[in-house]
C-alpha cells in the first residue's frame, strides 16, 4: 500500500468548485490536490547496563532491542551505556534482530552512569535519520551523575520515553517529569511489550 495520500485543496481549487455550483459540472482538471505522506519514524533505544546486569535485567534489555527492531526495522538504533555508550547497532547500518540481540546479551554490567553521555551518542545515531519523527526510549534507572546534563541532552529530542524497573523507578519517574517525557515501569521481561506498545502506539 503506498504511504502518499492527497487531499483537495480548497484555495487552489476554488474556480473548478465555482464553476460546478454555477453550472452543475465539476471540471476534474481543474481541481487541486494536496499530497501528503505518513509520518516516518526513528527509534533509538538507550539501554543502561551500568552496575550489574545479568538475569533479568540482561533479558529485559534484550526483548526491549527485539521490540525497537521489530517496530522500525529499518530505521532504528540501539545504544548501551555505563560510564561510556557502545552502539550496539548504528541508525544506518543493517544488522538482523539476532544479531543485534545477540550483541545486547553479550554485553556486562559496569561502571556508572553517564546518562548525558548516553543521550549524546543517541543524538548522533537519529541525525543519522532522514525520518520526520525521531524517538528516542531510555531503558535506565537515570541514577545519573550529571542531572543537569542529562536534562540538556533530552532536551534536544522530539519524543523521549523513559522505561524503569518498577523495583527502582523513583529516580526514572523524576528525571521524565523534569524533562518533560513519557514513562512506564517494568517488572520484567513479560511487561516490555506492552510498556512499549503503550508509550510508542
Amino acid at each position: 500500500m503506498d504511504d502518499s495520500l492527497a487531499d483537495i485543496d480548497i484555495d487552489a481549487s476554488l474556480d473548478a468548485l465555482v464553476g460546478m455550483r454555477a453550472g452543475g459540472v465539476l471540471d476534474r482538471d481543474q481541481l487541486r490536490v494536496r499530497e501528503w505522506s505518513k509520518p516516518t519514524t526513528a527509534l533509538c533505544l538507550v539501554v543502561d547496563r551500568s552496575g550489574s546486569m545479568g538475569g533479568e535485567p540482561l533479558a529485559t534489555a534484550a526483548l526491549a532491542a527485539a521490540s525497537v527492531a521489530s517496530r522500525e526495522p529499518d530505521d532504528y538504533s540501539v545504544v548501551m551505556f555505563s560510564n561510556e555508550s557502545v552502539v550496539v547497532k548504528s541508525q544506518d547500518a543493517y544488522r538482523t534482530p539476532a544479531d543485534v540481540v545477540d550483541r545486547v546479551l553479550s554485553l556486562r554490567g559496569f561502571g556508572t552512569t553517564d546518562l548525558a553521555g548516553a543521550l549524546r551518542a543517541a543524538q548522533v545515531q537519529l541525525e543519522r535519520s532522514t525520518a520526520s519523527h525521531k524517538v528516542v526510549v531510555l531503558l535506565s534507572d537515570c541514577r545519573a551523575m550529571d542531572k543537569e546534563g542529562a536534562a540538556t541532552a533530552a532536551a534536544n529530542f522530539d519524543d523521549l520515553l523513559v522505561v524503569a524497573p518498577s523495583a527502582d523507578a523513583d529516580d526514572a519517574r523524576s528525571f521524565a517529569e523534569t524533562v518533560g517525557a513519557r514513562f512506564a515501569t517494568v517488572s520484567g521481561p513479560s511487561d516490555v511489550p506492552e510498556a512499549f506498545a503503550r508509550l510508542l502506539d
